[in-house]
């Protein structure tokens, strides 16, 4: 059996940068970290994995590696895993990326180091080389919400398609035509997968969509786009507007109501997440509710069943189906 001599001696390194690849691989240019990777294959080397199992006596511990504390979404499926942590009589160590793709690499190599028995990420981007090498290294990897195809892991994820048509087809039925969405392509596939169902249905119901780029999810987002419907006339304006989530329309909502703009007799209003604050803003905002702290408890059970039953575990692949939730500032029905 190789050890991580003959490796280091194979890819012409010493053992510590060997080390280092396996656990800190920020440490490492990724010429020297590809060597030592194919170094690892040719000799079919095996870490020693045995402290990380889950031995009688032992502390048992997650890594949780949320996107952005900055958005409540994240804050509510964060403390659903901890809830469910709690159950299962599991710790949790849980690391910030704030939307930062460098350190999100460098609190999985911190979580690696503080030998967590399995990773649960909502991810800064799906596509991360980092958390490939962690999974071919036998660390069970379970995904949350940004996630989409076929991968070989668990993950658990809302129906983004359905809540979007949901919204479309509300504000179908509430009499609209003239509609607009916000939220930005390069934010996360999942605006994306919200307006294809948004558009799905207004189509549908003979309707038509402008889409509006926003940068973000945040307040900020919805006051410029209230600043681009300023800049129109007022017959050019929708008379309704889904937002990829409740941020974005409650920025929205304060700018025109700020304006005297009324809400929902000139513009119509829906979000998506349905956070707290959804229903208690001052028009209580209408939104396609997500599972959010869900979310967090299922990604636990499905590590935990990867972890306690890892020879007949088979990876699940998890979809929570939404709800629209109708509050004033979509309820009314439109004549015209």
């Amino acid at each position: 059996m190789a050890t991580i001599r003959d490796v280091a001696l194979h890819a012409g390194v010493s053992a510590g940068t060997v080390s280092n690849v396996l656990n800190r691989p920020s440490y490492v240019s990724a010429e020297v970290r590809r060597r030592v990777l194919d170094s690892i294959s040719a000799l079919a080397f095996t870490p020693s994995d045995s402290a990380r199992k889950f031995r009688p006596g032992r502390e048992r511990t997650l890594g949780l590696v949320v996107a952005d504390l900055g958005n409540p979404f994240f804050v509510d499926v964060t403390l659903g895993a901890d809830a469910e942590a709690k159950v299962q009589g599991v710790g949790v160590v849980m690391v910030h990326n704030g939307l930062d793709r460098l350190r999100e690499e460098q609190n999985l190599d911190v979580l690696i180091q503080q030998r967590v028995h399995g990773i649960i990420i909502t991810p800064v981007e799906e596509e991360n080389s980092r958390l490939e090498e962690l999974a071919e290294q036998g660390i069970p990897i379970v995904y949350v919400d940004r996630i989409s195809g076929d991968r070989p892991c668990c993950w658990v994820r809302t129906d983004d398609v359905a809540g979007g048509r949901l919204a479309g087809e509300h504000l179908i039925e509430r009499g609209h035509r003239r509609l607009m969405y916000a939220g930005g392509t390069r934010i996360s596939h999942k605006v994306d997968a919200r307006y294809d169902g948004f558009l799905t249905a207004i189509e549908a119901g003979d309707g038509r969509v402008e889409r509006v780029e926003t940068q973000s999810w945040r307040l900020e987002d919805g006051a410029r786009v209230a600043e681009l419907l300023f800049a129109r006339r007022r017959e050019e304006w929708p008379t309704a507007v889904m937002c990829a989530n409740d941020l974005i329309a409650l920025g929205l909502m304060q700018r025109l109501a700020l304006a005297g703009i009324r809400i929902p007799e000139d513009v119509a209003l829906v979000g998506f997440d349905d956070l707290e604050w959804a229903g208690a803003a001052v028009i209580p905002l209408s939104s396609v509710r997500q599972q959010r702290a869900e979310l967090g408890r299922r990604a636990v059970r499905l590590l935990m069943d990867e972890l306690l039953s890892a020879d007949t575990h088979v990876h699940v692949h998890e979809e929570l189906e939404p709800t629209l939730v109708i509050r004033d500032s979509s309820a009314i029905r439109r004549t015209d």
